[in-house]
């Protein structure tokens, strides 16, 4: 009876080149996720369109930077954290705008039509 053998070995990585850049975090990557979450945290108050547009346009360029880069920009998960926050905070705005626009309807609606004058005038 034999027994099975562990794990066939398997062949080392090939050696990186030594001109190769260091793989590095890339710093539009911490951009988008810190101008997100200043999005997100002032998106109901509609001050947070600013910042969620602005981190929105940095993560496509961040994005075309790191596919360019050829792995060598790193940062992803901030990318795609950043556009998330920054997607909420657009979503905090409508949200806001709709509910002021319901809220002016409803307080229109209410007001009297016209001028309201005293009993005793024709």
């Amino acid at each position: 009876m034999t027994t099975v053998p562990g794990q066939v070995p398997v062949a080392p990585p090939a050696p990186r080149h030594p001109r190769d850049p260091e793989p590095v975090r890339s710093t539009k990557a911490r951009a988008v996720f810190a101008l997100g979450l200043i999005g997100a945290l002032t998106g109901f108050f509609v001050g947070g369109v600013v910042p969620a547009t602005i981190a929105l346009t940095l993560a496509r360029q961040a994005r075309r930077e790191a596919y360019a880069s050829g792995g060598f920009l790193t940062g992803a998960d901030w990318l795609r954290r950043g556009e998330r926050l920054a997607w909420a905070g657009l979503l905090l705005a409508a949200v806001a705008v709709v509910a002021a626009v319901v809220i002016g309807l409803f307080r229109l609606a209410d007001a009297p039509f016209g001028h309201d004058f005293a009993p005793n005038i024709d």
